[in-house]
This record gives C-alpha cells, structure tokens and sequence, in this order.
C-alpha cells in the first residue's frame, strides 16, 4: 500500500473545537470525503464522539462508495475529518459538515483525491509556491415534469438571450438570496451573482483562497445548492450540458501562483502587456502542453464534451474552449487573462471533482516552470471564426473531441498520471474507459429517429 507524501491536517484541538460546537448547539457532524466522480459520501457522527473520530475516523466500506480502490473483501476505509475545514449547515445548524482524507489501517489511501491534491501541494511547496485557485460554478434550476422530462424550473424564462435579464433573476431572488447570505455566514465572502447565459441557469462566485480550501468550498457548494433547490421542488444540476440548445455548465478555474512563504502573488509584472511575470507564461506553456490529457480530468465525463464544441447555442455562443490557446479578456479561449497575475482555465466544467482538477492543472503548471516551456504567441482573435488553415499556420492544436480521446491522451501522458499516482492513473483511465463504451454501447433516441424507419 502506497503511502501519500502529503501535508497532515491543520492542528485543531478536538476538545476544544467539541466544547466550542456544543455551545453553539451543534449536535452531529457529517465526516464527508469524494469518491473519484467527486460525489460526496458522509456519516452522520454525534458531536459526543468528536474526538474519537478525528482520532479513528468514520469507518466505511470503501467498495460501496464508489472507485476507492476496494473489492468487498477490503478492509474499512477510515474518513479522518480535517477539521480546520469544518462548516456549520447554515440551514441546519445543529450539524457541521468537514471535509475528511481517507486512510486504510492507518495509512494515507491513495485513493483518495483529496490526498492527492495534498501531495501536489507539498511538491508546489517544496518549489516555493502556494497554488490559489478561484472557481466560477455554473448551475441550472430544473424539474420534472409530469411525463418525467427534464425542464426548466422557472417556465417564464424563455427569453432568447437571457443572461443577466433583471426580471428573470426577480423571480429566483428567494433561492439566489438565501444561498447567498449562507455563503455569507461561512465567510466565503461571495461578491457577484447572476443569471447565466442559458435559460434557467444561475453563476455564484465568491473570493478566491488556496486551493485546498476553494476545492473543499466547491464540493461544499454543489452539496448546498443542490439542497436549497429541493427544498423549493427543484432540481439543481451541474452537468456540464443538460439541454443540447443551451449553454453549458462550466467551473472555470482562476489560477495564481504564490510566495510560499512570503505570502506575495509571483504571477504579476506590470511591464508585461498583460501583466504577467515569466513564471506565469511558463505556467501557461505547461497548461497548453499537457491539456489534451488534462481534459480527461477537468472534463470528465461523456457529456463533457457537448459542452466543448464549435456549433452555437440558443444565445449566440457555447462560451465554452475548442482550441489549446491563451489570450487576453476573451472568452473564446482556452485560458483568457481577465487581470494581471492571474490565468482562467475555461475547459473545466461543472462535474469536475475539483480536487483531481487542481492536481493536474497544478502538475501540468509545475511542469512548464520546470522545463521552461514556451507559451507561445498569444490569440486575440473569435478563435470560432479562424480557417482551419489558419490554425494550423499558427500551430492551434484542438481539445479532445470526446471522452475516448482524451482518456486516450491522459494515457500517453506520464506527467499527469505522475500527479495523479500512477497506481490511481490506472483505476480512472479505466473508470473512464468503462464510462465511455457503457455510452457507446447504448441505443440513444436520437438513433431511433433518425435510422428505425430510414433502413
């Protein structure tokens, strides 16, 4: 059994921390870690065994959580919380909720993606730098309707473009209000939100933090609103591509590399024309390098990729990355500086587990520093309108076009799997590979019309 090179958890004393949440009138906590998909998994544990747990852990049967590495013959997994990442449910409040690494007869799993995130930080330290990360989650608001198909929650909201529209956000301000004000309440101090560029879909963004944190804050997140809509008989979804006509569901991560320990930003240079420092187009160089696999990641599933695509949505645009390409505040690229010293990756979308996804852009980042890779010439044109001679003149390569093709690259790429581990590489490539062909294997509507009276 491999054990993980990775940071311990932050000291809280769980005596203290049991004595404070009793006063608070806390009386259970939800020991929570991710399985490969990034679906959470929990026991609830009475506050009276808070020390026993975060000295023990919440046993689970690994093989029943999903890809942990486990057969039904494995011995329990152990969910040890971090608790310096405990939250209290601001819609329940006798219960907290920490985000928790998980270990296996007293040893760091390596199956565990937020350990794995954890070694990727350490070798980022060791270098000297803090990676920090902020992410944009794209949500729609849907329901069932009395056939059992998928349709939008607020049946107003029809407008052709419909981002940013004033009165169809009026009529979702008793849901938007109130996950905004718990956002408030568990200091991630959120500064905008709005209606999204697809009917029914919604964007909540709030301040930036280590990576670490923002990942717990994202898993947290999708949990949340994922409760605050049923509580009103919706459905929240992050699928990356829920309706064909619409606009997708990106996670866009906002990326900067950071003095370790002067705590001090390294990607800034205000004599850059885009404010950037050296270290941040190596950076960039090594996110272009190795983005093809880094799809398999960040883009995880089949229908990742009818998110990723060049044909347009209702709007005007999918707002979604074809081309391996940087530039300035466009949005057609694939990484678009919006300010000095930080760099947006648009691939990510929004079933990434965010702690996989910010050890391979991390890796793949590291990686360009390293080797001092060449980020090459920037884009600031529609890159949806170039010529494909034009792109290959400039040496534009093209993102996966599906899962296959991206797990396939992930393959051929022994820097990802590295970061990864190469023993957890196999199990998602194959994780992958089953996902893919069960896909492939099956019979689509869409192939009933088009081919059942055809032949």
């Amino acid at each position: 059994m491999a054990v993980i090179d990775a940071p311990t958890q932050t000291t809280v004393n769980p005596a203290e921390l049991k004595r404070q949440l009793e006063q608070q009138g806390v009386r259970f906590l939800l020991s929570s870690f991710v399985e490969l998909a990034g679906v959470p998994k929990a026991k609830l544990v009475p506050i009276t065994h808070l020390e026993d747990v975060a000295r023990d852990g919440a046993g689970f049967a690994g093989f029943a959580a999903g890809y942990m590495g486990q057969g039904p013959n494995s011995p329990d997994i152990a969910a040890i919380p971090d608790l310096a990442s405990l939250m209290i449910l601001p819609w329940r409040r006798e219960v907290a909720w920490a985000a928790s690494d998980v270990y296996v007869e007293g040893e760091q799993w390596p199956y565990c993606p937020r350990l794995i995130l954890k070694r990727q930080i350490a070798r980022a330290r060791a270098m000297g730098f803090t990676f920090k990360t902020g992410i944009e989650p794209e949500f729609f608001l849907v329901r069932k309707d009395e056939h059992g198909r998928l349709v939008l929650a607020d049946a107003k909201d029809d407008l052709a473009k419909p981002c940013y529209d004033q009165r169809t956000l009026t009529r979702s301000l008793d849901f938007l209000t109130t996950l905004v004000t718990y956002m408030q309440e568990l200091g991630w101090d959120p500064y905008a939100n709005d209606h999204e560029d697809a009917n029914g879909q919604f964007e909540i963004d709030w301040a930036y933090s280590d990576c670490l944190t923002t990942a717990d804050r994202y898993i947290f997140l999708r949990y949340m609103v994922k409760v605050l809509a049923e509580q009103h008989g919706w459905i929240a979804t992050f699928m990356p591509k829920p309706f064909a006509n619409l606009t997708g569901n990106g996670a866009h991560f906002h990326m900067s590399l950071w003095d370790a320990t002067k705590d001090t930003p390294l990607f800034e240079d205000p004599g850059d024309s885009y404010g950037l420092s050296r270290l941040a187009y190596h950076f960039i160089g090594g996110l272009k390098a190795h983005a093809r696999a880094v799809a398999a990641v960040t883009s995880p599933t089949v229908n990742s990729y009818k998110r990723l695509i060049m044909g347009n949505a209702r709007s005007g645009a999918t707002w979604a990355p074809v081309y391996v390409s940087y530039g300035g505040n466009n949005r057609t690229q694939m990484l678009r500086i919006p300010a000095p010293g930080r760099v947006e990756n648009r691939t990510i979308d929004g079933a990434c587990n965010p702690y996989l996804a910010a050890t391979v852009l991390l890796a793949a980042g590291l990686d360009g520093i390293e080797k001092e890779l060449d980020a090459g010439a920037p884009n600031e044109r529609n890159m949806y309108e170039m010529s494909p001679e034009e792109l290959r003149r400039k040496r534009i390569t093209i993102l996966p076009s599906t899962l296959k093709e991206a797990v396939d690259a992930l393959e051929a790429d022994k820097i990802i799997q590295a970061a990864l581990g190469e023993e957890y590489a196999r199990t998602y490539i194959s994780a992958k590979r089953d996902e893919w062909e069960e896909y492939h294997n099956s019979i689509s509507q869409w192939e009933i019309d088009r081919y059942v009276e055809l032949f």
